[in-house]
């Protein structure tokens, strides 16, 4: 089934490619080998046009710069795991670009993992793939299928089986590979089963401000370390942090940054839970419109030092488009998306939840809708 589902990026990347380099990067088992074979039109990892750094025989065509001219399309799949790779494809692109078109693919962040030889200036455009959303599955959703996406997270194998032996197994190989083989492969780690460690503490500390200094003392390394790990597992598309937005005439929190995961589903507190697929969604609505329009999008929170907040604010060139605090009741406009509001000069407050009521509140002028709806007005990916 997943291999019949066309995924938001096709369009973009298929009119991209054909100037420059694609690169995608995303997280382990997000699609981006089934992306790059349908971008190919192959049924499987056995077409020519498809090369795999993790298989030596591969490996050996593109060191040698033995690459299928024959194919209009080549994808280089988790090529960043070589040192040089950069000054590698800068030369087989720079030769055979009037041949065949490069899609360039790997599960850490390609614009991070830059190491060695030529720059790649002008030669690429970068694209993020992010796990499905309730958008992207089903053009018309319906809450059973929220309900499905907030249990099994948006990767395609757990959210396609929908089985909960599934999920598990699935959730324990990928983070034991992520640990075991990518982190091994790109960085000088010496305890990874400190790293493992702190990769399951995380799930429990999404939507507050994560303290490296709590995590420090529970890992009994320096916070140096601790900072370091946090950014490697970022690096992975394991997790990712957002800083704060501070407006005028709001004594706003400067430093402290708040932590979500890709993977949504592991996250034990229902409510954390809701958050998280919130925080996702927007973070995917921003990277896609960075990535297809250029536009330079943020995705911040609103804290105040009296400890009122707003979950998330979308900036796009510095400029606040729009803000949304997550609820998991449909009863009243939150105090603080009230206080806020008079506050700021943020255009649009929405208050999203698992509900059903859709109503807007005359004197404060925030919008208290369901999620589903949200996501369909806004026409999210």
């Amino acid at each position: 089934m997943a291999q019949h589902l066309p995924r938001y990026l096709t369009s973009a990347i298929a009119a991209d490619v054909r100037q420059k380099m694609a690169f995608v990067g995303g997280p382990r088992q997000v699609g981006k080998t089934t992306l790059a074979l349908m971008l190919l039109g192959a049924e499987d990892e056995r077409h020519p046009g498809y090369l795999n750094w993790d298989n030596p025989q591969d490996r050996r065509l593109i060191l040698r710069g033995e690459i299928p001219l024959q194919q209009p399309l080549l994808v280089l799949d988790e090529i960043h795991k070589f040192r040089r790779w950069r000054s590698l494809v800068k030369g087989l692109f720079d030769t055979h670009r009037s041949q065949v078109s490069f899609l360039i693919t790997g599960s850490a962040r390609l614009d991070v993992y830059r190491r060695g030889g030529e720059s790649l200036q002008g030669r690429y455009h970068y694209f993020r793939l992010h796990p499905f959303s309730v958008r992207e599955l089903h053009p018309e959703p319906t809450h059973e299928d929220l309900q499905r996406f907030l249990r099994f997270g948006g990767f395609p194998e757990p959210l396609l089986s929908a089985d909960d032996r599934t999920w598990r197994r699935w959730h324990r190989e990928r983070m034991d590979r992520i640990v075991r083989e990518d982190i091994r492969d790109l960085e000088t780690v010496r305890d990874l089963g400190l790293i493992e460690l702190l990769a399951e503490e995380l799930p429990a500390r999404v939507g507050s401000p994560l303290s490296v200094a709590s995590l420090r003392d529970l890992l009994q390394v320096a916070h140096e370390t601790v900072e370091r790990w946090v950014s490697i597992l970022e690096a992975m598309y394991v997790c990712f942090r957002i800083a704060p937005y501070g407006p005028p005439r709001v004594r706003a929190v400067r430093k402290e940054r708040k932590l979500y995961l890709l993977d949504w589903s592991q996250v034990p507190e229902a409510g954390a839970r809701f958050e998280n697929l919130v925080a996702a969604q927007l973070l995917k609505f921003c990277h896609f419109v960075e990535d297809t329009q250029g536009y330079r999008m943020e995705l911040r929170f609103l804290r105040d030092t009296d400890r009122r907040e707003v979950d998330f604010v979308v900036l796009r060139d510095r400029i606040p488009m729009f803000a949304v605090e997550c609820k998991s009741g449909d009863r009243g406009v939150s105090p603080s998306a009230r206080y806020f509001r008079a506050r700021t000069t943020i255009p649009r407050f929405f208050q999203v939840h698992l509900g059903d009521r859709d109503f807007g509140n005359a004197d404060t002028d925030v919008r208290v809708l369901p999620f589903l709806t949200f996501c369909n007005e806004l026409q999210l990916p």
